[in-house]
């Protein structure tokens, strides 16, 4: 059985259909990404998945116990954990007390020293910012404050939407290359994101979603040698 499984999932905006029957299973241990253009629906399928925005129809299966009417707390407290598009750091807080309000639930609470000195390890950059403001640091920086934020909560499965948006090239790099460190620790990962290049080199396999439905699927290798992936999204 798959540690998460979408079944049919659709979305519905009022009368906009967002999503359409989707289906995606992950694996524990997998990294899995969703790809596609803006409006493909992706966000909504993550915020579907986190509990953000309701069912219209199908169902969300989490270490095999139906999830897809919990509510999003309870679904954080589970293991199932979104760094959201755009980051939403707490600007006024100090990096620390970001990191420390990732660990509020009570599975993560009795670990939180462990888990603050693992995301240290892995971001030493904001080790060195730890009581700087938040807002103070870089829109990379933010981002890695995100993914450690998210870290705080000991997440079973760590699902990222678009973490390389509107960051420079170099750091794009920076922040994959964390990403990647994160999965070979263990963590499930679910990553949502139009960078397809930079993307398919960290995942195991993936999905493509246009207009609210899964259009292509396959392993990372397949996806790359896809000539509509290729034409669509590489530019080749």
């Amino acid at each position: 059985m798959a540690l998460l499984e979408i079944d049919g999932l659709s979305v519905h905006y009022g009368d906009m259909r967002a999503l359409a029957a989707v289906s995606l299973e992950v694996e524990e241990g997998e990294a899995v990404t969703v790809l596609g253009a803006n409006a493909a629906g992706k966000t909504t399928l993550l915020r579907a998945i986190s509990g953000l925005v309701p069912c219209s129809g199908g169902s969300i299966t989490f270490e095999g116990q139906e999830i897809t009417h919990s509510p999003a707390h309870e679904r954080v407290e589970r293991g199932l954990v979104q760094v959201p598009e755009g980051r939403l750091v707490f600007p006024f807080l100090s990096v620390l007390d970001n990191l420390r309000l990732g660990a509020y639930t009570p599975r993560a609470r009795p670990q939180q020293e462990e888990s603050l000195a693992f995301a240290l390890e892995l971001f030493p950059r904001l080790q060195e910012r730890a009581q700087q403001m938040a807002r103070s640091l870089s829109g990379g920086e933010q981002q890695m404050l995100a993914l450690e934020r998210a870290l705080m909560t000991r997440p079973r499965v760590l699902m990222l939407d678009e973490p390389s948006l509107g960051l420079a090239p170099l750091l794009v790099r920076e922040v994959m290359d964390r990403i990647t460190a994160i999965h070979q620790e263990g963590v499930t990962v679910l990553i949502v994101e139009q960078n397809v290049a930079q993307t398919l080199k960290l995942v195991d396999r993936g999905s493509v979603l246009e207009n609210g439905e899964i259009a292509l699927e396959g392993t990372a290798e397949e996806l790359q040698a896809s000539d509509e992936v290729r034409r669509a999204y590489l530019g080749i």
